[in-house]
């Protein structure tokens, strides 16, 4: 590489920082995090080039509360197919539920709080009011969130009392890579995908419903949602989430697990300081800012 093309990948590398959106401390180096700049760049460029588009969701009768996977305990439970990567739950009734949402008879807990942030709502910076006309680009319009808006629950918590439950080392598939103390949540922040007709979105777990927190065998194996109120609801989506798939206030849904490097630049990437996207920008910003700016001395 020459010192010219040096230099332009070094500003290239900057201005791509500044967009809103990045993640997590899993880039160790400057050459991990070029290669992932690179990847993202390409990314966007075929969707702007449309070159690709989502495939619809399949929903064929016969796969309908059929297991996921099968095969003893120790591979069943982990909800990864045998090619290592996560399987769509099909046809997964979606409901929509909101930070500060007041409690109801199908929704009988208040939003204030979350199963793992006690301050959600303060946390979040206001009510995320789901009424559309006080909504513009997927984010309230009385306020700057400060979390991310595109949010879900799934009915497991990895933590009661303070404490990891038992089983959580077996059944969630990224538990050993993630897992820093005994009562911090694993699941928390976690990105899904969610596929509604021909668009898929992009959210994180920041929350732990509808109904129970105990359903481990649906969220990471095989079963069904369990009956409940909202015709065995087993996804609770934010408003964000719903006004990009265009959902209704109850709808069908495909949804799987994804790890942070398969998610698309997209709304999901841009607020939030829970947000992989907008941490990984930060780091980023720290670790090539001096090196851009030495760049454009040398330059000069």
């Amino acid at each position: 590489m020459t010192r010219r093309h040096r230099i332009g990948f070094s500003i290239f590398l900057y201005c791509f920082c500044a967009w809103p959106g990045f993640a997590q401390s899993q880039y160790e180096s400057t050459t991990d995090f070029a290669k992932y700049a690179i990847k993202l760049r390409e990314s966007g460029l075929l969707v702007m080039q449309g070159q690709k588009k989502p495939e619809p969701a399949k929903k064929s009768p016969s796969s309908v509360g059929q297991p996921l996977v099968t095969g003893p305990l120790s591979s069943r439970v982990t909800g990864i197919d045998n090619e290592g990567r996560y399987p769509w739950r099909l046809s997964i009734m979606t409901t929509i539920f909101w930070i500060g949402e007041r409690p109801t008879t199908k929704n009988p807990v208040p939003n204030d709080a979350s199963s793992w942030d006690p301050n959600w709502s303060i946390d979040y910076g206001g009510y995320d009011d789901p009424n559309l006309n006080l909504r513009k680009k997927f984010v309230p319009l009385s306020f700057f969130p400060r979390q991310n808006p595109f949010y879900i629950a799934l009915p497991y918590n990895d933590v009661q009392g303070g404490h990891t439950k038992p089983e959580a080392k077996d059944v969630i598939p990224w538990f050993k890579d993630t897992f820093v103390r005994d009562g911090a949540s694993v699941l928390k922040g976690h990105w899904i995908a969610i596929r509604h007709n021909n668009r898929i979105c992009y959210a994180q777990w920041e929350d732990c419903g509808p109904f129970c927190t105990d359903h481990w065998q649906y969220v990471f194996g095989n079963e069904r949602p369990k009956p409940n109120l909202n015709q065995g609801a087993g996804l609770d989506v934010s408003p964000a989430v719903r006004d990009y798939l265009g959902l209704s206030n109850l709808d069908s849904c495909d949804w799987k697990f994804v790890d942070f490097r398969e998610v698309p630049p997209g709304p999901w990437a841009m607020y939030g300081d829970n947000n992989s996207f907008v941490i990984l920008r930060r780091q980023s910003n720290q670790r090539f800012a001096p090196k851009t700016l030495l760049s454009a001395s040398m330059k000069n």
